[in-house]
């Protein structure tokens, strides 16, 4: 077949998937992008600075004084945001890594990985009422347990104070996505060469030495991908914290995707929404930008 018409062939199959991703992808971005200037008085960076120096707490990204003084949350969306990328990120890597390594050569332990990605094949909205019932004073099993082990400061409904608020639904979030670490490193781990950890044993390694020194650095392209969809599902998390808790009490759970939604459905004030929109998006290109200059282009230029 002649190289024009199989170019030719070629552009007409992709012409639908174009036409798509036109329509529902690149035409919504710059209308964003265009709002997101629009304001009363014309088009101008007011919605950005507005966005910005915003400190009611169910809209704020940033709340320094509550920072400074070293208050409870709130403490801002972003800030909210970044705590929450601080602590769920490292979790998921190390439970993820750690349960595909105990479990690999394990008999049936198809079904524990099954049962722990439950999380991951569950709706996000019924995760976020499982995680409210899971921190409930009387019914949930957290505060149970700590009432029986007599720490009782810490056995109440952990969603209604400020304090405990924000952890709660973190760890909530940890089950909910650890089925997805495990998964990429457990098919990390059935591609790594058995003769690697064998030879680490018999030159006297031990079971820790193996695992951080051999494995660990062995799996760092899943690690990567791990740690990269991680930040971006943390970055835009919104359904888990709308169900649970709505961001309070009073704006202690609050995160960058609920301001865009509170703009954008309570105050109905689209050009806020848009910039808050805008913001969220330029940050999440950080994580996507270094995940493509670390994985995709080495990748690339192997070929």
């Amino acid at each position: 077949m002649p190289r024009r018409r199989r170019t030719r062939l070629v552009l007409i199959f992709l012409l639908p998937e174009l036409a798509l991703i036109l329509s529902f992808v690149l035409v919504p971005i710059i209308g964003t992008f265009i709002i997101s200037f629009k304001t009363s008085h014309g088009y101008g960076v007011g919605n950005y600075y507005s966005v910005i120096t915003e400190r009611s707490p169910d809209r704020a990204l940033v709340i320094p004084e509550n920072i400074i003084k070293a208050q409870p949350p709130p403490w801002g969306a972003l800030v909210h945001n970044i705590i929450w990328v601080a602590i769920h990120v490292p979790v998921v890597v190390f439970l993820g890594l750690t349960l595909a390594y105990l479990l690999r050569d394990v008999v049936g332990s198809s079904i524990v990985k099954s049962i722990m990605f439950l999380g991951m094949v569950i709706p996000m909205v019924v995760g976020g009422l499982l995680i409210r019932f899971m921190f409930d004073s009387d019914l949930g099993v957290i505060p149970v347990f700590l009432r029986e082990l007599g720490i009782k400061s810490l056995a109440h409904t952990w969603t209604n104070y400020p304090q405990t608020a924000l952890i709660a639904l973190i760890l909530g979030s940890v089950w909910l996505w650890t089925g997805f670490s495990l998964t990429v490193y457990a098919a990390a781990l059935e591609s790594l060469p058995k003769s690697y950890i064998e030879a680490a044993r018999v030159d006297g390694a031990s079971d820790f030495q193996i695992f951080f020194k051999v494995v660990f650095p062995l799996v760092k392209h899943a690690t990567i991908i791990v740690v990269v969809m991680t930040m971006l599902w943390d970055l835009k998390i919104f359904d888990i914290v709308f169900v649970s808790t709505r961001g309070g009490p009073g704006g202690a759970t609050n995160v960058m995707a609920l301001v865009m939604y509170n703009y954008f459905a309570r105050a109905l004030d689209y050009g806020k929404s848009a910039a808050t929109a805008v913001i969220l998006a330029l940050i999440s290109l950080i994580p996507g930008i270094w995940f493509i200059r670390r994985v995709v282009r080495p990748s690339a230029e192997k070929r």
